[in-house]
């Protein structure tokens, strides 16, 4: 069974904040079916939004690196797929050593 993005959102978060991650919602998507970006912001200028996909090969959801670089550039592209997806959640998360859990089991 696929949880709703709202629980999804809310569970990533408070997993966030036990390891003492900075997180926030930057912008708040449908609560059911919304998708999800995660931008990782090195708080250096740079920036990694990551977004959930769907491996055809093994079935298996995974989040794929959308787009990396200056954070201006980061924010343009999360800009732009919020332009034509009005469901879209967008959560940052603010680590200089560039952790954002979406690789630990349970995540994906």
């Amino acid at each position: 069974m696929r949880l709703t993005a709202g629980i999804w959102v809310s569970a990533y978060l408070a997993r966030l904040r036990l390891a003492d991650i900075p997180a926030f919602v930057v912008r708040r998507g449908d609560d059911t079916a919304g998708a999800v970006l995660v931008k990782l912001n090195t708080l250096d200028g740079r920036a990694t939004c990551y977004q959930r996909s769907f491996d055809l090969m093994t079935g298996e959801r995974c989040w794929v690196e959308l787009i990396s670089g200056d954070e201006a550039k980061v924010d343009e592209a999360i800009a732009r797929q919020r332009s034509f997806d009005p469901d879209l959640w967008v959560l940052e998360v603010e680590s200089r050593e560039g952790r954002h859990l979406l690789d630990e089991p349970g995540l994906e």
